[in-house]
């Protein structure tokens, strides 16, 4: 049998990661680079702010249609007894 080494996950993922490193310091030395990488860094944070607001709306809007089902249901409760009530004379 022949016995060579696997490459394993975690050497591929070091090996992406210094690839990566390199990269992220070659733009860090171009002109603007730094600013560049910066105004990334802040709209990774403003994406995450707003993906974790938009699972609260999700919520939100589960939470509605439950409330307004429930409204559904009690105008037509409230509308079934005055409809079948008997309606009263004016001078008895």
């Amino acid at each position: 049998m022949d016995e060579t080494k696997p490459t394993t996950n975690d050497d591929v993922i070091a090996r992406l990661a210094s690839k990566g490193e390199q990269a992220i310091n070659r733009i860090a030395d171009l002109p603007g680079g730094s600013r560049a990488l910066q105004v990334y860094n802040d709209l990774r944070a403003r994406v995450d702010d707003l993906s974790k607001k938009v699972r609260g709306i999700d919520e939100l809007e589960l939470r509605v249609a439950k409330l307004e089902k429930e409204l559904a249901g009690l105008k037509r409760a409230q509308k079934q007894p005055t409809q079948n009530a008997p309606t009263r004379k004016a001078g008895a």
